[in-house]
């Protein structure tokens, strides 16, 4: 045990890590998640063992004069894959496996989707690129409520509105810890007034929201990118309240500050003292507002979009670059004759604005109504190239902005050519018998070993049963989509994996024969059986390599999963074979196991000199 035990308890770690693997459903640690919801043991199942849709579709673009047919380029094809795959996945219709075919077709395979109408509409769309001047804190004053829509406006104390305990309790609790409820601000609608300053109240909350959102995914993306800024796109809107009392007074509402107290009377927190920052008393704030204020509301949108009349349709290139003096990795932008001028107008009026309001306005480029990104501007830009720089840009970010723009820039028209379904029962169908397939396939491999190999078989039975676990389980952490030609080629790596085994059995045979020991023979005849092992096996990879090449290029999906899964297969069988067995037939050949060297051989002891049978029992 001391000689092989530590190899032993590695064999042990490894094989209670791919138990824990499969054992799990999902796995999630960090940023690194794998595994599915309602599938076998949480592997990525293909389209024939889960359903699904398999689609292809082929590129359809045509001079807009002569309707002449238009070759793609492949800087086209990818931006087509990549608008594909975000639209699929922000839908959640599950993420797709796209797949460029030649040089214009697509293959597109959905597995378990339920609504494969919905994907073939959503797919089928071109992309629509669309630049929008973003500008900042945005006021509009409500004349639509008015002093008839205003039943009283009042100062008080905020009341305990909650639902945990009641008003008397909630009183006596700020009574015994000698705190008093905020001073706020009370109007009270009539309801023709509350329904002009509910949806006011609504957008307050839908901009609070939203900005509460992204701030959380500014946190998120500074954890992985300690650089990362804050996008600024979204500002949480603001209402502001005119008070006309006792004394003229004006402050600023959020969705923070206002509480519904009942069906018509809102609350308005009142902010604190500019010098003490202190919240001012009850009598002081109903000193201020008098008995009958007059009260106007404003309501500033932290950000707005309008619509300026550029799209992609006015970007001629759009490509990936580095800045010549920083070198830093920036997108390059290129627009037509009237592109020119209208993104040259746009940045003009934009500076202007920054040097007499001091407020710097961004362009938002949207997507699919999807923003990519809004930079800012730094000067009035009319030559017709632009560039986008970020202080979070990378060469990989840079890059799939560009195929982004590019895809809007061009829009590439597709046509689906051939649609294949594959019912969600059918596939469940497929998956039991596969399952059912590969369970009496092992087990009659594990019966033959052990009835004719005996204890060497028994061990190399007890490494299939490890293999089974490893493969499974690197499926599952890579991830890769099992179909039944993956299944298949398990299966076929099985018995590959088998005939490792029988090469050494053979070779121990030979020289037990011969007359050495049992732990030399095991020795020997694992590096005497190891040259025809790696041949066989290299040989098959290559095979596997050039199956998958001419399945890539020839978009033949089974074929490819046929591929990676024998090679993922023959490798895993190969240290199973050449480490576990080995490992575990030396640490059983340093037992009491060896006193029979009848369960050693296939066809008893006779076939060993009887002197060495009563060595080894001695």
């Amino acid at each position: 045990m001391g000689r092989y035990g530590r190899t032993v308890i590695i064999i042990a770690v490894v094989v209670i890590a791919a138990g824990l693997i499969l054992g799990f459903q999902t796995i999630s640690v960090g940023g690194f998640q794998r595994g599915t919801e309602n599938t076998l043991l949480g592997l990525s199942l293909g389209l024939d063992l889960q359903g699904g849709s398999h689609l292809v579709y082929q590129t359809d673009l045509r001079d807009p004069n002569t309707g002449a047919p238009i070759e793609v380029t492949q800087d086209q094809l990818d931006a087509l894959k990549l608008n594909i795959e975000r639209r699929v996945n922000s839908s959640g219709l599950g993420e797709p496996v796209i797949q460029i075919l030649g040089s214009d077709r697509l293959l597109i395979q959905m597995p378990g989707l339920d609504d494969p109408e919905r994907a073939k509409r959503l797919i089928g769309e071109t992309a629509q690129l669309v630049f929008k001047r973003r500008t900042f804190n945005v006021s509009r004053d409500v004349d639509e409520i008015t002093s008839a829509d205003i039943v009283s406006v009042s100062v008080d104390r905020l009341p305990d509105l909650s639902n945990t305990s009641t008003d008397e309790l909630a009183t006596s609790t700020q009574e015994a810890e000698g705190a008093e409820a905020p001073v706020a601000l009370m109007v009270e609608f009539t309801e023709d007034g509350v329904n002009k300053f509910t949806p006011i109240y609504l957008r307050l909350a839908q901009s609070f929201f939203a900005y509460q959102a992204e701030y959380q995914d500014y946190l998120t993306r500074l954890q992985d990118n300690p650089n990362a800024v804050p996008s600024g796109n979204i500002i949480p809107d603001t209402l502001d309240l005119s008070i006309e009392g006792t004394m003229s007074q004006r402050f600023t509402a959020t969705y923070a500050t206002i509480q519904r107290i009942d069906t018509t009377t809102y609350a308005f927190g009142v902010p604190a003292e500019e010098d003490t920052q202190a919240q001012p008393t009850l009598e002081i704030a109903r000193e201020r507002v008098g008995d009958s204020p007059e009260i106007l509301f404003t309501e500033i949108t932290g950000t707005m979009d309008e619509d300026i009349g550029l799209t992609g349709d006015n970007l001629s290139r759009a490509f990936p670059g580095q800045h010549t003096q920083s070198g830093i990795p920036i997108v390059n932008l290129e627009f037509d004759s009237e592109g020119t001028r209208i993104f040259g107008e746009l940045t003009l009026d934009i500076v202007r604005k920054q040097e007499t309001e001091g407020v710097r306005d961004q362009i938002a480029i949207f997507l699919d109504n999807d923003e990519l990104i809004s930079p800012t501007v730094q000067t009035a830009i009319t030559a017709g190239t632009a560039i986008i720089q970020g202080q979070d840009f990378t060469v990989e970010r840079v890059r799939d902005l560009s195929l982004q723009l590019e895809a809007g820039r061009l829009p590439v028209p597709i046509v689906l050519i051939q649609e294949r379904d594959v019912d969600a029962i059918l596939g469940a169908d497929s998956l039991a018998k596969s399952v059912v397939a590969g369970m009496v396939g092992l087990s009659l491999v594990l019966l033959f070993m052990t009835l004719y190999y005996r204890l060497p078989g028994l061990v190399a039975s007890v490494a299939l049963v490890i293999y089974a676990m490893l493969v499974l389980a690197i499926f599952k952490i890579l991830p890769v989509t099992l179909t039944l030609s993956g299944v298949a080629a398990v299966i076929l790596s099985i018995g590959m994996a088998v005939d490792a085994n029988i090469l050494i059995f053979e070779r121990m045979k030979d020289e037990l024969r011969a007359g050495r020991t049992l732990l030399s023979s095991i020795n020997i005849g694992f590096d005497r059986a190891w040259p025809a092992i790696r041949d066989g096996n290299i040989s098959t990879l290559i095979t596997c390599g050039i199956l998958f090449w001419f399945a890539d290029q020839l978009g033949a999906s089974i074929v490819q999963g046929f591929a990676v899964t024998l090679a993922i297969g023959v490798v895993t069988s190969m240290f199973t074979a050449i480490i576990i067995s080995r490992t575990l037939l030396r640490f059983v050949g340093t037992t009491r196991m060896t006193r029979s060297i009848r369960v050693w051989l296939p066809s008893g002891g006779s076939e060993v000199p009887q002197q060495f049978v009563t060595d080894t029992a001695d």
